[in-house]
This record gives structure tokens, C-alpha cells and sequence, in this order.
């Protein structure tokens, strides 16, 4: 078992490389960007890498308060699931009513790879090239139909 320090140094460790990893990485749009704190260019509209001890995930997430404004964007990336879908290569998990870690209400987009551990230094590679390639995949999505969003 490890103590609250050693997960808090290992999850340091593990984003620090993770950005270290994506800094040659730049956006569809040719600009660099901290893929760490994906800029989605619109209030309360997050995209998050989340990396536990089962799984590594990248997620967007709708986190408006108005539950009928979380609804019009909501129904707004149904308008563009087919096309977000065939830009990501992994199969993307559509969650419309969920609760965040704070018991907020939020509809989420997630794809997700099971079976791999932060707490597992062998699996870190693969972990990150997973991220990366979903960062990539997204980020061609979204520089294209991100003002669909912001118009809203």
C-alpha cells in the first residue's frame, strides 16, 4: 500500500513526463499547446486526462450548471457524433447524466483504456502513447467544430 506521499510524488512524476512527452506535440492548427490543460475555448467545457490505478482516460466534459444549457451543447455533440467518432480510433463512451468527484451534475465524452496502472512504472509508455494519440485524434476534431461550441 502506498502512503499519501508517495501517490502524490507518483502522480507528479507521472503528469510531468506526460508533458514533457507531448511538448513536441503541436495542434492541428500548428500552434503548441499544453495538452495538460487542453484549452477548450469555452466556459465550463473541459477536456481532462484522468489516470487512476485501473485505468487511463481521456474526457471531455460538460460542466455547466444550467442543466438546459448542459442539454443544447449536449445535443449539439450528438449533432457531431458520427463525425467526432470517426476521427478517434478507440470507441468513445457517451455519458449524458453523470456526477463528478464533487458531486456535480455533468455529461461527459470519454474514451478509455482499462488495465493499466499509474502505480505501474512498466505500463507508463504505454499509457502516455494511448493519451497522446487521443489528444491528437480530438484535437483534429475540435479545432475544426470548436466554434460550433463557442457560438452557442
Amino acid at each position: 500500500m502506498l502512503s499519501k506521499e508517495q501517490r502524490k510524488e507518483l502522480n507528479t512524476n507521472f503528469y510531468t513526463g506526460l508533458k514533457d512527452y507531448l511538448k513536441a506535440t503541436k495542434s492541428s492548427n500548428g500552434r503548441r499547446i499544453n495538452w495538460l490543460n487542453y484549452p477548450s475555448d469555452v466556459k465550463d467545457i473541459y477536456v481532462r486526462i484522468l489516470v487512476d490505478g485501473n485505468s487511463a482516460k481521456l474526457v471531455f466534459d460538460i460542466q455547466t450548471k444550467n442543466a438546459s444549457i448542459r442539454a443544447i451543447i449536449w445535443e449539439q455533440m450528438l449533432e457531431l457524433k458520427v463525425v467526432l467518432e470517426r476521427c478517434m480510433t478507440v470507441e468513445t463512451v457517451w455519458l449524458e447524466n453523470e456526477t463528478n468527484e464533487f458531486g456535480n451534475s455533468i455529461s461527459r465524452i470519454m474514451w478509455k483504456l482499462d488495465g493499466v496502472s499509474l502505480y505501474n512504472s512498466g505500463q507508463t509508455d504505454i499509457i502516455y502513447d494511448f493519451l497522446k494519440n487521443r489528444l491528437i485524434e480530438f484535437d483534429l476534431f475540435y479545432q475544426e467544430f470548436k466554434e460550433i461550441l463557442i457560438t452557442l
